[in-house]
């Protein structure tokens, strides 16, 4: 077999079903011949964002695959791979490259070479004794460690290139967990059960290893709260006593209270990455540290228990210490914990039933959040935000229940990301309700994809804000707004929908937002992707306490 054909077979070898691609390159030709689906897209970007979503929701079990050209191609890549660098998301990108004696000279684009900041590995496949190893490579760094973009850089002049046979051996690479020592689980221990008032830091880790129902464990035993990252949103059941909602930016009042007031911060499965679109934690806290990547540990705050290792065999570790320890001390008091959260939460939420219940028109942005929150059934569908006031709108007031309900995103956030998210998450739950809430400004970005989503049999549905402008903005550039309009922007995004081949809605009276959602249901039941296209306000306030 020829170098494609070679990578082909691997991929096969590897259980991939499908690839996401965009525009040309022979390997796409050469998968299709060993009968792995490829689906187009309208570009690179969005492939990427697929396969991101694809792996999102899978636990580092499957993981998305992206073909793209080299040149051009590999350069429109970048937004794609920063976005699942940003948020250790495991991807697979086979991109073609310059030939080899060209490689080295001026402007040729080698996307290994070039996007180092942006992947977890990267390698050129510079001899075709290289394919196999280098493809187990690629899967090892896929399975193990920090989870990131993995990068196969194939130049063009090898393409057809003769692999000997027995160079083209391929025997997949494992998932090695490892776990913290017991010294570092037994002092955790210890501090968790003597903290006056802990936390618990529920970050996407504990999604991956499927982990949640020991983090249950755990908060229900020590009587701990639990606040879960944007990125982990779905790992706790926020319905649960405990839970105290998760957070961008914006967030609920038991979350901020407790950030400021606990002594003792546990974050699992988390990088504890300081971001600008996310809580940051104060000063003055004992923090204990699980994370699967060690490098993480000490990276942005002082760690005083550091716990490296896979999420769940960690907070297995640390239950049976802790049963331990309270065998010879009596149960943890905490009667009073779950009293406490919900009367915050009443507290907060009365400030903001008016906007969650308003009828006003255009629709508040906060009653089409209450109406999703409200009506879908949260163990059968998947939401996620788009960047900037979609995200930080819908954080706090959507409730996550049963994992991957929700997708939280975005230590980079790239405008459109949702649509091919979603498609990609379609792919590997098909079974699920998929629902994007995004702006109009993020349409711009990946607007388009709704053909894919038509195209590859992926009904998705989007929940589209259409305000007239940029509401992450609605007080900013006074001046250009007031001369030049600058953040205005408008459309009818239900008929641009339906020219692509979906169902598209339009939606002016709050009333009408539920049935919406159904009927929207129905259709993408029925194979139908579908556009909600909602006439919406400029609402600017965000559940914010700083």
């Amino acid at each position: 077999m020829n170098v494609l054909d070679t990578v082909a077979a691997i991929l096969k070898v590897e259980g991939v079903e499908w690839v996401s691609c965009f525009p040309s390159n022979e390997l796409i030709e050469a998968v299709a011949r060993a009968g792995i689906r490829t689906i187009m897209f309208r570009q690179e970007r969005g492939a990427i964002m697929a396969a991101d979503g694809f792996s999102r929701v899978s636990n580092r079990e499957r993981f998305g695959v992206v073909i793209t050209q080299g040149g051009a191609g590999a350069e429109n890549a970048m937004g794609g791979l920063a976005q699942a660098f940003a948020d250790c998301i495991p991807i697979l990108y086979l991109t073609a490259g310059p030939a080899l004696g060209r490689y080295a000279v001026r402007p040729s684009f080698s996307p290994v070479r070039t996007y180092r900041s942006v992947c977890k590995h990267g390698e050129v496949i510079a001899q075709p004794e290289q394919v196999a190893p280098a493809l187990r490579r690629a899967f090892h760094a896929l399975r193990n460690g920090t989870p990131g973009p993995v990068i196969i850089e194939i130049p063009g002049d090898l393409d057809e290139v003769e692999v000997p046979a027995e160079a083209a051996h391929y025997t997949p690479p494992g998932r090695f967990l490892q776990r913290p020592t017991d010294g570092a689980v037994k002092a955790a221990a210890r501090l968790l059960l003597g903290a006056k008032r802990p936390m618990l830091w529920s970050g996407r880790g504990v999604l991956f290893a499927d982990a949640t129902v020991e983090l249950r464990e755990l908060a229900e035993l020590t009587h701990t709260p639990v606040y879960c990252t944007m990125a982990g949103k779905s790992s706790f059941d926020e319905r649960h006593p405990l839970a105290l909602g998760s957070g961008s930016l914006a967030t609920t009042l038991p979350a901020w209270r407790w950030l400021q007031e606990s002594d003792v911060l546990f974050a699992v499965g988390s990088s504890l990455t300081q971001t600008l679109y996310g809580q940051a934690i104060p000063d003055g806290k004992t923090i204990i540290h699980n994370v699967e990547g060690i490098e993480n540990l000490n990276k942005d705050y002082d760690v005083a228990i550091g716990l490296p290792g896979d999420t769940k065999l960690t907070l297995q570790m640390v239950l049976a210490a802790v049963k331990k320890a309270l065998g010879a001390i009596g149960p943890s008091s905490g009667s009073q914990t779950a009293a406490t959260i919900a009367d915050l939460r009443a507290q907060w939420l009365e400030e903001w039933q008016p906007l969650l219940e308003s009828n006003e028109t255009p629709i508040n942005t906060y009653r089409v959040i209450h109406e999703l929150d409200r009506t879908i059934d949260k163990e059968t569908s998947i939401v996620t935000h788009d960047a900037g006031a979609p995200r930080d709108s819908i954080m706090p007031f959507y409730t996550a229940t049963v994992p991957h309900s929700y997708i939280g995103w975005g230590k980079t956030t790239h405008l459109g990301f949702g649509i091919p998210l979603m498609i990609g998450a379609k792919l590997a739950k098909p079974d699920k309700f998929c629902v994007n809430f995004m702006g109009d400004g993020a349409f711009g970005m990946s607007g388009l994809d709704i053909e894919t989503a038509v195209r590859s049999n992926a009904p998705i549905t989007t929940v589209l804000m259409n305000n007239g402008g940029m509401s992450t903005y609605p007080g900013g550039y006074p001046t250009a707004r007031e001369r030049f309009g600058v953040t205005e922007m408008t459309g009818n995004y239900a008929k641009i929908a339906e020219g692509m081949g979906a169902a598209g809605i339009a939606v002016t009276d709050p009333a009408a937002v539920a049935p919406a959602l159904a009927r929207a249901r129905r259709l993408n039941e029925e194979g139908v992707t579908v556009l909600l296209d909602v006439h919406t306000n400029l609402e600017g306030r965000r559940s914010s306490f700083d």
